[in-house]
């Protein structure tokens, strides 16, 4: 086989890779249930991700539970997240200081394009709120942001 050939057939499967993730992540994006969360912005950007937001997401946990960290499993439900606790103890790990809700352990990432407003700069009275597809196992993955401000959510329109 010529080198031509050979290059034109590597770089034909490397597409072909390419297109079945993007596939997978559109078909999930489809068909997954999705949740509304209360999220936290841990860090606006590192320079080897490019600019991303780093969120923690607040869970509803049945009531009893107490303890620094849970193993748990999460699953949307009324467009809610919620987080049940996992005997096996593998996946993900939420946690709550004192009084404060449950969050998940693992924060997620949130992309912006280039020039974007960084939206983890609330003003008085704002909440970041983060839409989230729920797989069956690892953490929710981030669609669309949104502020909540007097009770009114207003999804963000990033360019």
């Amino acid at each position: 086989m010529k080198p031509v050939y050979r290059g034109i057939l590597i770089g034909a499967v490397q597409c072909l890779m390419v297109l079945s993730v993007a596939g997978k992540y559109a078909f999930d994006r489809a068909t997954l249930p999705r949740a509304w969360v209360n999220a936290t912005p841990v860090d606006p950007s590192l320079w080897v991700r490019g600019r991303y937001v780093s969120l923690n997401l607040q869970v509803e946990m049945p009531e009893g539970y107490s303890g620094y960290y849970q193993p748990v499993r999460i699953h949307a439900a009324g467009g809610r997240l919620i987080a049940t606790p996992d005997p096996n103890g593998r996946g993900l790990t939420a946690s709550r200081v004192q009084q404060r809700p449950w969050i998940l352990t693992q924060p997620v990432a949130f992309y912006l394009p280039e020039h974007a407003a960084d939206p983890s700069r609330l003003r008085q009275g704002e909440e970041l709120w983060v839409e989230v597809s729920v797989p069956n196992y690892g953490p929710p993955r981030p669609l669309r942001l949104a502020i909540k401000k007097d009770g009114n959510f207003v999804p963000l329109a990033l360019p």
